[in-house]
């Protein structure tokens, strides 16, 4: 620090790599970091900073730095990636506030526009989640005359921080102490209608369609066949109707979108439909609580819809043409829904008699009813007696998992995320909520809640209920302190606790869930993905066989299925069930014996490697047994007790290698 009150890093010959460069001259300079992280420059014992680095964020923002613009000083607080993971010097994405229209976040590769926010409403960006406290962290944003800018502050004890990686990405990390590690809380881009105007001029995304582009009504692609092919959406659309700027045109209000991008804030007191339709140049407005009039000016780019959440209303500027024949088309609707009406007003009676007709006969059927806060769903079953599940309110499910908190995810399946939770009662359980992107929908959904309600036995997830309400489909289990058995068959710093007694009871133990399955139940159940990561362990390290969203029934002799939906995992799929899509009873034979042989190695199936061949885990136990050398299989890692004999574990390979058989015939049946 020289007598200027500058802070300078010199290079090993001297020169000047680095300095604060303060334009204020400091009689009595100070240097502090402070307990904050806040590396700070003061003159004396003032309590004003000449100089502070919280104003330089560079890749990573902490509680109490800035991410925006103080005004009145014209000064940019914003984030830049490093070059790379050894050079922390500028890199190619920078991560700001823009404010030349509302405040709205971008991220940028040089000049280029990655994503965009939307424009702050005074509640929300775009259609984002409003900012709101969470567990980890309590964010706010603060826009007046002076600054506008981001700013959060870590919930004690928690510590957290805000990065913008060199590729890119943008995630706040909390750093997990028992791990010693940072993990992801929320990751900024989520998907693919997050990166900039994916569909081009007039085009609107959608991440629940396919493909996700489309346009707005009113327009049409420019391509017939753009939307056809999700890998070219970009070309955009065009007004089916061309705009003439005349009186008569007029707008059509759009619900749930994204602003689009270029937008400005007029200052005025007219009203700003009639200030945007005064004006040629502007083609969609919108009204918010920080700003009375916002409009665009020719394509409306960066369009994104939500289905349900915070989103802005937009008003797009439509052809006199236009309007008429949607006026036209509402009239013709309106006279035939009058007729309509006169008709079912004679069949009123008819049908309220057959609605009574048929509950009579889906009540002499059975089935499951699950009575719903929000509505009764009735799932119809082939049993003769009703099976009552109960239904839990959302708000129970959310207080029992802390609002689904991230350190409370136990597992990640292919239909959605696992929370652990604790009721009121003090009853611990398992929450596996259905993603709204994953690719069970609600037949795989109403499936599962019908399968395992019916099954009763020890090796077999218990269901305590489920609830479908608020958009949200989910299942409550009873649940295994011990998670499930690939958490200590893989990982190497717990495999030792299971020896090969526990072992052996595991296999068992799914052994007899099969057969259950297979033909003790009251329906014959084809599991179809059994595998080390849906099998669970209770305290008692009890394997009990869970996620039966891909399972299929089978009825009086039918022994076989076929299916162009294949649902599993590669590497415990039996080769005619992923080839050809049959499956059957061997299917998840073949499933167990590639489970056993895992249990037994330590090793995965899929990605199993040796320096001596190709083979992969199947092939390289064939290969052993055919050398006599089958023993050579077992974890090394893994406990025997002297009085077990060899002969145990040389059988247990046996029955895996036996169920792994190319040919179904051939594979023994449990």
């Amino acid at each position: 620090m020289n007598s200027d009150g500058n802070i300078i890093i010199f290079s090993g010959t001297k020169d000047v790599i680095w300095s604060s460069n303060s334009s204020m001259t400091v009689k009595n300079p100070t240097a502090q970091l402070l307990d904050t992280g806040n590396f700070v420059l003061r003159d004396g014992k003032r309590e004003s900073y000449v100089w502070q680095s919280f104003d330089y964020p560079c890749d990573s923002m902490i509680a109490g730095m800035k991410l925006g613009w103080s005004l009145k000083e014209n000064r940019n607080w914003s984030m830049s990636s490093w070059k790379n993971a050894d050079d922390p010097s500028p890199g190619d994405f920078t991560y700001k506030v823009d404010h030349s229209g509302l405040p709205e976040f971008i991220l940028q590769k040089g000049s280029e526009i990655l994503y965009r926010s939307g424009n702050y409403d005074g509640i929300i960006f775009g259609g984002d989640p409003e900012i709101k406290s969470t567990p980890v962290y309590d964010p706010m944003f603060v826009y007046h005359a002076n600054e506008m800018y981001y700013i959060f502050e870590d919930i004690y004890p928690e510590k957290s921080r805000f990065v913008l990686n060199q590729t890119g990405s943008i995630d706040h990390l909390k750093w997990d102490d028992i791990n010693q590690e940072w993990v992801v809380v929320i990751t900024l881009l989520r998907d693919s209608c997050d990166n900039y105007d994916p569909c081009g001029a007039h085009g609107t995304c959608n991440i629940n369609n396919v493909p996700p582009c489309g346009c707005l009504k009113g327009f049409t692609p420019k391509s017939p066949q753009q939307y056809s092919d999700a890998f070219n959406p970009s070309a955009g659309c065009l007004r089916s109707s061309p705009l003439a700027c005349s009186r008569e045109e007029g707008f059509v209000k759009f619900t749930k979108v994204k602003f689009p991008d270029n937008s400005q804030v007029l200052d005025t007191t007219n009203n700003c439909e009639k200030e945007c339709l005064a004006r040629c140049s502007c083609s969609a407005y919108a009204i918010t609580d920080v700003a009375s009039c916002i409009v665009c000016s020719g394509d409306l780019h960066d369009i994104r819809s939500y289905n349900d959440g915070w989103s802005t209303n937009i008003y797009v500027r439509m052809s006199a043409n236009y309007l008429r024949d949607i006026h036209v088309e509402s009239s013709n609707k309106k006279k035939i829904i009058v007729s309509v009406v006169l008709g079912i007003s004679l069949l009123g009676l008819t049908a309220i008699n057959f609605l009574i007709i048929r509950q009579k006969r889906r009540a002499r059927r059975g089935g499951i009813n699950i009575n719903n806060h929000d509505r009764d769903y009735n799932m119809n079953g082939s049993q003769e007696e009703d099976l009552e599940l109960h239904a839990f309110h959302l708000a129970t499910i959310e207080t029992a998992t802390n609002y689904f908190f991230f350190a409370n995810k136990i597992g990640e399946g292919g239909f959605g995320l696992v929370y652990k939770g604790q009721l009121s009662t003090g009853q611990k359980i398992a929450v596996k909520r259905l993603s709204t992107h994953s690719g069970q929908g609600i037949s795989e959904f109403k499936n599962e809640v019908k399968l395992i309600a019916k099954l009763q036995h020890r090796n077999l997830v218990r269901l305590l209920g489920c609830c479908i309400q608020g958009g949200e489909r989910m299942l409550i289990y009873e649940y295994m302190p011990n998670k499930s058995l690939d958490n200590f068959i893989f990982d190497r710093t717990r495999d030792i606790s299971l020896n090969w007694l526990k072992c052996f009871e595991i296999i068992v133990g799914i052994a007899r869930g099969l057969m259950y399955l297979h033909e003790d139940s009251r329906l014959r159940i084809i599991h179809r993905d059994l595998k080390a990561s849906n099998v669970l362990l209770d305290g008692d390290l009890n394997p009990k066989i869970s996620d039966f969203g891909a399972a299929k029934t089978f009825r009086g002799d039918q022994t076989e299925g076929n299916t162009r939906r294949v649902f599993g995992t590669y590497g415990y799929m039996s080769p005619e069930y992923t080839i050809d899509g049959l499956f059957s009873m061997k299917s998840d034979v073949y499933s167990f014996g590639v489970v056993v042989l895992e249990i037994i190695s330590g090793k995965k199936n899929r990605g199993f490697t040796h320096p001596d061949h190709d083979l992969n885990l199947l092939g390289h136990v064939w290969k052993l047994w055919n050398e006599d050398k089958a023993i050579e299989v077992m974890n090394s890692n893994m406990e025997t007790p002297f009085h077990v004999p060899i002969s145990q574990i040389l059988r247990c390979i046996h029955v895996g290698l036996l169920c792994v058989q190319q040919r179904p015939e051939d594979k023994p049946a449990m």
